[in-house]
C-alpha cells in the first residue's frame, strides 16, 4: 500500500509537470521552436492574476482580465518578434524567445516587483482516504483541471478548421502558405492559448510553492518531459509528465536512501538522457527524416 500511495502521488505531480509542457508542445507544433519563454509566461500570468486579486478583484474577473493580458500579449509578441523573423532558422527563433524570456521577466519585475506573493484558490491541501490510499485534495484537483484542459485541447486541434490548420503549417510551413493559411493568424492563436496554459499552471504551482520568480524555473521540469514524450505531441506530453513524476517519486523513496540524499532534483534528467540515447524523438514523436 505505501508503495502505490507513492506511486499515485507522482502521477499525480507529473500531471503539473505536463501543464507546463503542454504550452512548450503547442508553439513547437506551430512553428518547429522551442519557446524558451514558457517559463517567464508562467511567472508572468500568474502574477498579473494574483497581483489583481491582490486589488480586490475576485476570481471571476480576474482571471478573463489574465487571460485578455495574455492574448494582447501573444499578439505583440507575434507582431515584434515572429513576423520579422518569418522563414529564418529554427536557431534564429530559438534565440528570439530566449531573450523574449528575459524582457518578460524584466517587464514582470518592472510592474509587479519581487516580493513573494501567496495564492489561496480555495483548495485545501488536505490528505483524502481513498479505498486505503492517502491522496491530496490539491492533487486530485489539479490533476482534474489538467485533464479537462487536455481534452478541450484534443478537441480544438484535432476536430476544428484552426486545428487542421495548426496541424498543416507544422507539417509543411510554405505549403500551407500557398493554400492561403495565414501564418501570423496562426501564430497569434497559438500563442495565445499557450498563453491561457501558462495562466493555468502558473496557478496551479503559485498555489502551491508561492508566486515568486523562481516559479520560471518550472520550465527546467518540463524539459524531461518533452524529451520522454516528444515535442510535438499534446498526449506524450502528459505521458512524459507521469512518467517523470512517477520514477522521481519511487527513486527519492527507494534510491534516495542509498545514496544519502534526495534524487528526485535530478533523476528525471537521467531518464531522459536514456530516451536520447534509445529514442531521441520521444515516445510520441515525430522521426525526422533528412533526405540527403
Amino acid at each position: 500500500m505505501f508503495f502505490l500511495n507513492v506511486l499515485t502521488s507522482g502521477l499525480l505531480s507529473g500531471l503539473m509537470y505536463a501543464l507546463v509542457a503542454i504550452g512548450f508542445v503547442l508553439i513547437y507544433k506551430a512553428s518547429g521552436v522551442f519557446n524558451f519563454a514558457q517559463g517567464s509566461m508562467v511567472l508572468f500570468a500568474a502574477l498579473t492574476f494574483v497581483v489583481l486579486n491582490e486589488h480586490g478583484l475576485p476570481f471571476w474577473a480576474a482571471f478573463p482580465i489574465t487571460v485578455l493580458v495574455m492574448i494582447v500579449g501573444a499578439v505583440l509578441i507575434e507582431r515584434l518578434v515572429l513576423r520579422p523573423l518569418v522563414n529564418r532558422s529554427p536557431n534564429t527563433l530559438f534565440m528570439a524567445t530566449l531573450g523574449l524570456s528575459f524582457v518578460i521577466e524584466g517587464l514582470a519585475q518592472a510592474l509587479f516587483g519581487s516580493d513573494v506573493h501567496q495564492l489561496d484558490l480555495g483548495i485545501d491541501d488536505m490528505p483524502l482516504d481513498l479505498w486505503g490510499l492517502q491522496i491530496s485534495t490539491f492533487d486530485i484537483f489539479a490533476s482534474a483541471v489538467a485533464v479537462v484542459l487536455v481534452a478541450v485541447l484534443a478537441v480544438l486541434f484535432s476536430k476544428t478548421r484552426m486545428g487542421i490548420s495548426l496541424r498543416a503549417v507544422a507539417d509543411d510551413t510554405l505549403a500551407a502558405q500557398s493554400i492561403g493559411i495565414r501564418l501570423p493568424r496562426i501564430w497569434q492563436i497559438v500563442w495565445s492559448v499557450s498563453g491561457l496554459v501558462a495562466l493555468v499552471a502558473g496557478l496551479l504551482w503559485g498555489a502551491r510553492q508561492g508566486v515568486q520568480f523562481s516559479l520560471s524555473l518550472v520550465v527546467l521540469k518540463a524539459m524531461p518531459v518533452l524529451i520522454i514524450g516528444g515535442f510535438s505531441s499534446i498526449p506524450g506530453a502528459i505521458v512524459g509528465g507521469l512518467l517523470v513524476g512517477a520514477t522521481e517519486n519511487l527513486a527519492d523513496i527507494y534510491i534516495g536512501p542509498l545514496v544519502q540524499g534526495s534524487v528526485s532534483t535530478w533523476f528525471a534528467y537521467i531518464l531522459a538522457v536514456a530516451f536520447l540515447l534509445i529514442r531521441p524523438s520521444g515516445l510520441f514523436g515525430e522521426t525526422t527524416i533528412a533526405r540527403v
